[in-house]
């Protein structure tokens, strides 16, 4: 892996965030970490629009910006925050997802009721509204990211985090999901959950661990 191939693989990712309607015009951010940098989405740009080599480096110790002429994504704090908080995240993916917002308006805890949910993302944490794009919701999002891999920010979107892109972006998908069948469900009746034997016998099943290191590997 080198810088060059991470831009790339987050042209390849921010194009799929695109194109599955997790965000719409210059909305949401993706950040990659390769040698003590991350690689962050510009600020003003639809994700599907940024070459290469308009990702903005970050050095993330000292939160210097390489020079390029653009300016990183407004939630540059949230990104820095979280890869200096969890050393093993390798990237982080911020969208804001219609059912996930829909959710974060009448819920807050995220059930666990399907399989792939159970084995791929697990727990789903949830933030109360903060003002996006501030040094508060950097510090709030910062607290928790040790805690879960997803986190529902309220009135706002999602921020998930991975090894790398691969499994970074696929729980946002498989949250998304998530949401979107809660609130089919609840519509008709209390959904039925899954208890925490049964999450428990899905995350110790081989099957299951062989597809999460799979993410964990692949770009």
């Amino acid at each position: 892996m080198s810088s060059q191939a991470i831009r790339e693989e987050l042209c390849k990712y921010a194009k799929k965030v695109v194109a599955n309607k997790l965000v719409v015009g210059p909305g949401g951010n993706l950040s990659a970490k390769f040698e003590g940098f991350m690689y962050l989405s510009p600020s003003g740009f639809a994700l599907d629009e940024i070459e290469p080599d308009q990702w903005v480096e970050v050095n993330i110790e000292t939160g210097a910006i390489t020079d390029t002429g653009f300016r990183p994504s407004s939630e540059v704090l949230m990104h820095l925050y979280a890869y200096r908080a969890n050393p093993d995240i390798g990237a982080i993916v911020h969208t804001h997802p219609p059912y996930c917002i829909a959710f974060t308006l009448v819920e807050e805890e995220l059930p666990i009721m399907f399989p792939d949910q159970a084995a791929l993302v697990g727990k789903t944490l949830y933030l109360p509204y903060v003002l996006p794009t501030t040094d508060k919701l950097a510090d709030a999002y910062a607290a928790v990211v040790n805690e879960a891999s997803t986190v529902l920010l309220g009135n706002h979107g999602l921020v998930t985090t991975g090894r790398n892109l691969r499994e970074a972006y696929y729980r946002t998908e498989v949250v998304e999901e998530s949401a979107k069948i809660f609130l089919i469900a609840k519509a008709i009746k209390e959904p039925k959950v899954l208890t925490d034997a049964e999450y428990e016998e899905i995350a110790s099943l081989e099957s299951e661990a062989y597809r999460v290191q799979l993410l964990q590997k692949m770009q």
